[in-house]
This record gives structure tokens, C-alpha cells and sequence, in this order.
């Protein structure tokens, strides 16, 4: 690796949208809080001073930030370091030196729409025997996101939500096969080619439907459907919003107590940083019967990551460095047995976690959704 300063690298990643690079201090801030800092060495103020300067070899590191966003809302000087790693990652991927998993990654969007080298005409084949009815102007699309489609632990998630659909007597639709992802992971891995292609291809189904509020079931898809998509008339709701709103106003009733157990909430990044909504996962667990809710320590906008963020769950991690085995272990420090989140990434992660330390049988790793539905004897 060249430690000379060259120009011309940092006239690229500025070209690529990493001017954020100019604002940083070296202060250290965004050190100190990373996830990823004590389990590699990852640091994103180096990132940015090797921007600065032009030194190659950020290659070595830019793929280790799962875009957990925690450094960019404590930035005292407001450097946006998703913004950089991503104009790093740009880079790389228009020369086409994206790493061999991402590279699957991107074949799979581009030639069917999802993450998961699924085919694209089995998108619903989860959903098979729940009748579930085809978007056609009803008051809700539900958009199931790529893992819940194609990952065989979230399948269950996904069915677990449908039957509350159904039981709440939602007027709704589900979005078929024709869906494409939502294109979050893909843009922050750096594939400007294939993120545009998945945009303009749900855009067009989204204003072709005329959907008025999309549903959604993933926290990435929330953030970027409100954040990254040009359609004004759509409202973009998480599943989880929708059953805290349900819960209250008497819609939905649970009918099982679930026996006193014990469960912590974790913060998912997207849910939480990337879209601040706190509260309604809590007012969810808070209104099931039988159910005890202690928090972690790292909680609401100071959540730990799970790591799967960024493109980070197609990326091979060494045991001893991810994030996901942490959050476990102080998910069972609180004396919690279940282990709920609102995020596909964050089930798969988290379950993963649970077997390599062999925690099997003493914390149970559980969508909101699914809690819910065993409250209401679904």
C-alpha cells in the first residue's frame, strides 16, 4: 500500500460525492463509537484522512462500515461518513472490483430483482396456502422485502405478518413478482447502475398502481422508499407502525399472555438512526400480555449494530469480529429470553450469533410481528 499523497484519488472520491471528507477534524469521535472499531481496527476518521490525502489502499478497510449511521449523528463538525465510504465504493464498483460476494450480489438485483440469487418468478412462493390478495387499489400495498421473500428463517416472519394482516381486517394488497428491491443494500454498496435500474423499475410500479400508503417490512426499505424514491403522493409505513397504531385504537386484541417472559428490544439501525422511530416498537411489546420489556444498555439512538447493514451481510466476517455475537450476549445480560427486533437483517444476523456461541434454548431470537401474532393466537 502507498502512503503517498496523490491528488488525483482524492479529486476522484470527491468526483464520486465524498466532499464530505473535507470536513473532518480528525477528531476521533467517529472512532471512538464505531461498532466495527474494537473487533477490526476499522476506523472511519482514517478513512476520511486517507481521503483527504490521496493514499491508496482504502480498499484494505472501506468495506468493513455497515452504515449504522451512529458516527454521523455525533460528528461534532456534521461529516456524513456513509456519504464517503459509499463515494469510495463507487469507485470500485463502475471498474468493476466489487469483492467476489458483492459481485453475486449485484448479478442477482440485476437479473431478478433481489439480493438472494432467488428466481425472480418464485418471489412469492413463501406466501403459498394464505390466499394472500394482489394489489388493486386498496387502501394498503404491502411490499415483503427480498429476505423475507428468499431467507428461509424470515419466510416465517412474513407469514406471521400476513395472518395479522388478515385479522385486523386491513383493506390491503401484496405486491407480487413483479416487485424489484428496494436498492439500499446496492447503493450503499457503491453500484450507482444497478440502484438506479431497481429505482426506475419500482417508481414505475408504485405510480402505475397508484398506490397511496405502501407498507413495508423492512426497516431498509422504509428508510430508503421515504428517503431515496421521487413519489409524492406514497406514504411509506413500517409493519410494526402499523401494529402499534392498531394495538391502541382496539383494531387488533391480544388474546394469549405469554406467560411473564422476558424481552429486550433491539434498536435496528434503519428503524432507529436512519428513521427515528423508537417508540412504536416499544408501545407494541408494552401492550401484550404476559410480557416484560428490559432494556439493553445501548438503546434508541445509541443502539449497537447489528453489522449486517451496508452490504455487510453478504460479506464473509471472521468469529471474535462481528458485531451481531456482542449485541446477543448483551441481549442475555439482561436476563431477557427473547431477543426482538423489527429487521429481516437484524433475525438473520442474530440468529446466526446464537449458534456460534451455542446459546441455543436460552435466548430466543423473534420479530415483533411474530410476538404479536402468538399474542393474538395466530
Amino acid at each position: 500500500m502507498s502512503q503517498m499523497p496523490c491528488l488525483e484519488v482524492t479529486e476522484m472520491i470527491d468526483d464520486m460525492g465524498g466532499a464530505e471528507m473535507y470536513k473532518c477534524c480528525q477528531c476521533g469521535t467517529c472512532t471512538a463509537l464505531c461498532p466495527w472499531g474494537p473487533l477490526t481496527g476499522y476506523s472511519n476518521r482514517k478513512l476520511n484522512m486517507m481521503a483527504q490525502l490521496g493514499i491508496e489502499g482504502v480498499e484494505e478497510i472501506m468495506w468493513e462500515c455497515s452504515t449504522c449511521k451512529l458516527c454521523v449523528e455525533r460528528c461534532p463538525k456534521g461529516v456524513d461518513g456513509i456519504e464517503l465510504v459509499q463515494a469510495i465504493r463507487r469507485i470500485y464498483a463502475s471498474e468493476g472490483l466489487l469483492p467476489e460476494t458483492l459481485r453475486i450480489v449485484a448479478g442477482s438485483l440485476k437479473a431478478d430483482g433481489n439480493p438472494w440469487s432467488g428466481e425472480r418468478d418464485k418471489r412469492t412462493a413463501w406466501a403459498e396456502g394464505l390466499e394472500l390478495p394482489a394489489y388493486e387499489g386498496q387502501e394498503y400495498g404491502w411490499f415483503p422485502c427480498c429476505t423475507i421473500s428468499y431467507d428461509p428463517r424470515n419466510k416465517a416472519v412474513g407469514q406471521a405478518q400476513a395472518k395479522l394482516l388478515k385479522a385486523m381486517g386491513l383493506d390491503f394488497g401484496a405486491f407480487g413478482n413483479e416487485m424489484s428491491c428496494c436498492g439500499e443494500a446496492i447503493d450503499k454498496i457503491g453500484d450507482d447502475e444497478v440502484t438506479e435500474a431497481l429505482r426506475d423499475a419500482n417508481t414505475e410500479l408504485f405510480t402505475s398502481t397508484g398506490v397511496g400508503k405502501l407498507l413495508v417490512s423492512s426497516p431498509h426499505c422504509l428508510a430508503t422508499f421515504q428517503h431515496d424514491y421521487d413519489v409524492d403522493s406514497m406514504q411509506v409505513e413500517h409493519m410494526v407502525q402499523l401494529l402499534a397504531a392498531k394495538l391502541a385504537d382496539g383494531t387488533l386484541t391480544p388474546t394469549t399472555d405469554l406467560g411473564g417472559v422476558k424481552v429486550t428490544y433491539h434498536d435496528p439501525c434503519y428503524m432507529g438512526r436512519h428513521s427515528q422511530v423508537y417508540d412504536d416498537p416499544r408501545q407494541v411489546l408494552a401492550a401484550l400480555p404476559g410480557v416484560e420489556v428490559v432494556e439493553m444498555p445501548r438503546n434508541r439512538n445509541n443502539s449497537y449494530c447489528c453489522g449486517g447493514g451496508g452490504g455487510k451481510m453478504w460479506v464473509e466476517v471472521a468469529k471474535g469480529e462481528r458485531p451481531s455475537d456482542n449485541r446477543v450476549l448483551e441481549a442475555k445480560s439482561t436476563g431477557a429470553t427473547i431477543l426482538a427486533t423489527a429487521c429481516p437483517y437484524c433475525i438473520s444476523m442474530f440468529e446466526d450469533a446464537v449458534g456460534t456461541l451455542e446459546l441455543e434454548g436460552q435466548i430466543r431470537v423473534v420479530a415483533i410481528s411474530e410476538l404479536v401474532a402468538e399474542a393474538c393466537g395466530l
